[in-house]
């Protein structure tokens, strides 16, 4: 069995609708499911990712009100990656950003790609990576009603960072647990890959030694899923990771894909998680996002979770 790259990746956001305003209004990409925390309902839980949601495309956000600001540090996933097609696209945002504010470095290349690191309004921290000269997992497709023109559009997540204590805890986790394979270095960074590789399964992780644990708020990462093909995949895995001793969440139904979580062994939270059934299961694929969708063993509390939420319009002419 191998993984074949990353699922998803979720955030923390301290606001709902602020997030939804930039993510979509800026960022362009597509709401495809507005739902609920379902370990803690009176919250909500935000999909944004390509046309259709496809596994490897989403960024996903909790809300907590109260989440205070972000300091960083270890144990953490430090920065997360979004696709784009071309270097002509990432010249595009560029300017697009300048335009709207958003706090951003120069391009620049990183392990033989062109890049450009920028902050969401809550200081997520993030880098737009160009696929011109890449190979391996596809990419997801752009949304065609996005904000952003079709050919520069967010097409999936790129390598995930972790920043560590220890390199060579995580890296036995990610080689001899996990499959991964050890595909080079780059400035302080050490880059593993899984499955058809490229930028789309790729974990780079970076060493501090004698850094402080982050402590997470508005814009930290929660946890990163990495894809497995379907239930019966996600059971191997899990005899794998027990067997190895690791605790683990055993198998949970998540309604649009099934979850195995452990934390690696420098604390970091990650998630096994199958490529379907999809976002698709309760929502035609023309309207994916525009209401509140709930698991069916949460739909018998629908009143009561909406009147715990703020009211977020999604709806779409």
């Amino acid at each position: 069995m191998q993984l074949k790259g990353i699922h998803h990746v979720s955030a923390i956001t301290a606001n709902a609708k602020s997030n939804y305003d930039f993510y979509t209004k800026v960022m362009g990409m597509r709401l495809v499911k507005k739902t609920v925390n379902q370990d803690a309902p009176s919250m909500y839980h935000l999909f944004y990712a390509d046309e259709e949601g496809r596994p490897g495309t989403d960024l996903t956000f909790f809300e907590i009100h109260r989440a205070g600001h972000t300091y960083p540090g270890t144990r953490s996933i430090s920065t997360t990656s979004l696709r784009v097609k071309s270097d002509e696209a990432l010249k595009y945002w560029k300017k697009r950003f300048e335009e709207h504010s958003v706090e951003q470095d120069e391009i620049r290349e990183r392990h033989g790609r062109n890049t450009l690191f920028f902050r969401d309004p809550e200081g997520q921290r993030l880098i737009l990576i160009s696929d011109e000269s890449n190979s391996g997992v596809e990419a997801g497709k752009a949304w065609e009603h996005s904000t952003v023109p079709e050919e520069y559009g967010i097409t999936g997540l790129g390598p995930v960072h972790l920043t560590v204590n220890d390199t060579a805890k995580t890296e036995k986790v990610l080689t001899e647990l996990l499959g991964f394979r050890k595909k080079g270095t780059y400035e302080q960074w050490v880059v593993y890959e899984t499955g058809e590789g490229g930028t789309g399964a790729e974990v780079h992780v970076e060493e501090e030694p004698d850094g402080q644990p982050e402590k997470p708020g508005r814009g930290s990462v929660h946890h990163v899923a990495f894809r497995v093909n379907d239930e019966d995949e996600l059971k191997k895995w899990q005899e794998i990771i027990q067997a190895a001793g690791y605790p683990n969440s055993g198998l949970v139904d998540r309604y649009y894909f099934k979850s195995l979580y452990f934390r690696e062994a420098n604390h970091i939270l990650f998630e096994l998680a199958t490529d379907g059934p999809g976002f698709a299961t309760d929502e035609d694929v023309d309207h994916l996002g525009e209401s509140l969708a709930l698991p069916p063993f949460l739909e018998h509390k629908r009143k009561e979770i909406e009147e715990s939420l703020t009211p977020l319009d999604t709806s779409r002419s």
